[in-house]
């Protein structure tokens, strides 16, 4: 049921093509002619704001234009998804959503926006795995192999926090308890950037974030890597071990993160947009950007990004269904 998160699976889903929209007029476009604004559904210092900033730094450079990050973080991600969705469809408000708003419509029974009728996928920019972080002055354990065997012997007196109920970072922990039948307490924030100060500042035990908002804490020894998903290690973090390696063949937790339009944005737009986005995620300094946090651009953009959601949305409701989530 984690199928879909595989980073492989993402890379093939490329290799279909991720052209633009091939209709005539598309290259015409003026579009930027003036700042356009960005929604990031998370507070600063997350995982999509690790994304985010770096892409907004290349746009304005290639473009010529602004591209302003507008942090609107709670519930989830889903009060920035429905404040982009509201939007005017004209071009000058994309949306950086990410792999929680494909959840988030089998966690939440009421949405004010609808993912698939309002918003138009543009382009995937990033797919990171998943790591499992501790504070170390917390949790010593040298190894996931101990950390493991504490976790074990003390049902409920670790817990963990996430960006917030139904986002990737619960699921994460909520499918690391059924595979490894274990107990850890949910602590829910609203968006990675606090509840990695958190953990940072050891009010909290234990993290599954995406390795993009993780990796310069990681760096930093802030905070420490047990374990990545996934079958197997990532580049940035070698010397960790991955989940397949540990006995866990079926942990396989990818964070995604892409850019939608409100619907109804012209298509030109869409393109030029798709184009500009695709121009600065490969420049040499996105890449150096991308590659220090372990992710990966997979240039599956239109028409494959909408399928590729839709695929998200199936999958992460069985997810949900199995595990028994809930909003807390």
């Amino acid at each position: 049921m984690t199928d879909s998160l595989n980073r492989r699976d993402i890379l093939r889903t490329a290799m279909a093509g991720a052209a633009l929209y091939a209709t005539a007029g598309h290259a015409q476009s003026t579009w930027p002619t003036k700042p356009v604004t960005m929604v990031v559904p998370f507070p600063a210092g997350g995982g999509t704001d690790a994304f985010a900033r770096p892409l907004a730094a290349q746009f304005a450079r290639l473009s010529g234009k602004s591209l302003v990050i507008d942090n609107r973080g709670g519930a989830g991600g889903t009060l920035g998804a429905g404040i982009a969705a509201k939007a005017a469809p004209d071009g000058y408000t994309l949306f950086m959503g990410a792999v929680h708003h494909a959840i988030a419509p089998s966690m939440y029974p009421k949405l004010d926006y609808d993912l698939e009728r309002d918003l138009v996928p543009l382009i995937l920019v990033a797919s990171v795995p998943q790591v499992v972080v501790v504070n170390p002055k917390r949790v010593t354990s040298a190894n996931f192999k101990e950390f493991l065997a504490m976790v074990k012997a003390n049902p409920g007196k670790l817990n963990y926090a996430s960006a917030g109920s139904g986002t990737s970072h619960h699921l994460a922990g909520e499918l690391f308890k059924q595979q490894t039948k274990t107990f850890i307490t949910h602590i829910p924030y609203r968006g990675a950037g606090p509840a990695l100060n958190d953990l940072i500042a050891g009010q909290v035990d234990v993290m599954f974030d995406g390795l993009g908002s993780s990796a310069g804490h990681i760096k930093g020894g802030r905070i420490k890597p047990l374990l990545v998903s996934g079958a197997q290690r990532s580049p940035a973090l070698p010397d960790v071990p991955c989940a397949a390696e540990m006995g866990l063949p079926d942990y396989n937790v990818t964070t995604w993160y892409g850019v939608w339009t409100p619907r109804g944005t012209p298509a030109d737009v869409q393109a030029r947009a798709i184009e500009e986005i695709r121009k600065a995620v490969t420049t040499d300094e996105a890449k150096a950007v991308w590659a220090s946090q372990g992710a990966e651009f997979a240039n599956v953009s239109g028409p494959q990004f909408d399928a590729f959601v839709k695929g998200e949305i199936r999958k992460w409701a069985a997810v949900v269904k199995a595990s028994g989530a809930t909003l807390e």
